[in-house]
């Protein structure tokens, strides 16, 4: 599978981009400069980790009425199903199953990046009950890889993903810390591969319904919400 980073999807969507709808331009825009600064990181994993993240982030959110919104869990899953349904060279399987194999059962075996771990750690479950649920967790992934799901596969382990990001965010993690960097590689690994392909397919699927993008561009002075290499097009620029 041929390598795929900011500098060749860059270079594409620089070709195409006048051909995309406003809320894929804007999102594979916004993506692909967080991809950019992430790849500039080198060895700073964990700003890698929350670039990468963000890319993620700006290519799959969508704009839900909060009280209509359902669990990131459940977001990941429809996106990655919806992904995997368009991606005809079959990028993310190969992806899943060539390379992220490894690392994703040591992830899975990790219970510093499983909620319910912290959630024991803070009074809100008993020892019997977090590991109960881990168990759980843990066997709901290991079916689905038995069954080579690659859906569920991946909305598991971002998943879990999600709060390592969780814990940088809000501050729960010390810059370049030796208590976590066995979660921040393998995390940043597999955001690092994933997001470039999710961009891709985005990028070959301009038809596809991808839904508006969160918190629209408005350009000040004109009120427009469109993005302003759209508003050249239209008028010939």
């Amino acid at each position: 599978m041929a390598a795929m980073n900011y500098k060749t999807l860059k270079a594409r969507q620089r070709m195409e981009r006048h051909s995309y709808p406003p809320n894929l331009a804007l999102r594979v825009h916004r993506a692909l400069s967080w991809l950019n600064r992430a790849e500039q990181l080198g060895d700073d994993r964990d700003s890698a980790f929350i670039f990468l993240w963000i890319a993620f982030n700006a290519a799959y959110a969508t704009d839900i009425d909060e009280k209509y919104r359902p669990s990131e869990r459940t977001l990941f899953r429809d996106f990655l199903q919806k992904l995997i349904g368009l991606d005809k060279s079959n990028s993310i399987q190969q992806l899943v199953w060539q390379e992220f194999s490894g690392s994703i059962r040591v992830l899975l075996d990790n219970p510093y990046i499983h909620q319910d771990f912290w959630n024991h750690r803070n009074g809100k479950l008993t020892k019997a009950e977090w590991l109960l649920n881990f168990a759980g967790a843990n066997k709901a992934a290991g079916n689905a890889l038995a069954k080579n799901d690659t859906a569920t596969v991946l909305s598991i382990v971002l998943s879990r993903i999600y709060t390592l990001r969780n814990q940088l965010m809000h501050g729960g993690a010390t810059w370049n810390g030796a208590l976590n960097r066995d979660q921040i590689r393998d995390c940043t690994h597999i955001l690092g591969k994933l997001v470039p392909r999710m961009i891709e397919i985005m990028m070959c699927n301009v038809d596809a319904l991808w839904g508006d993008a969160c918190y629209s561009v408005v350009n000040r002075g004109t009120g427009s919400t469109k993005p302003r290499a759209i508003r050249q097009r239209e008028r010939g620029a």
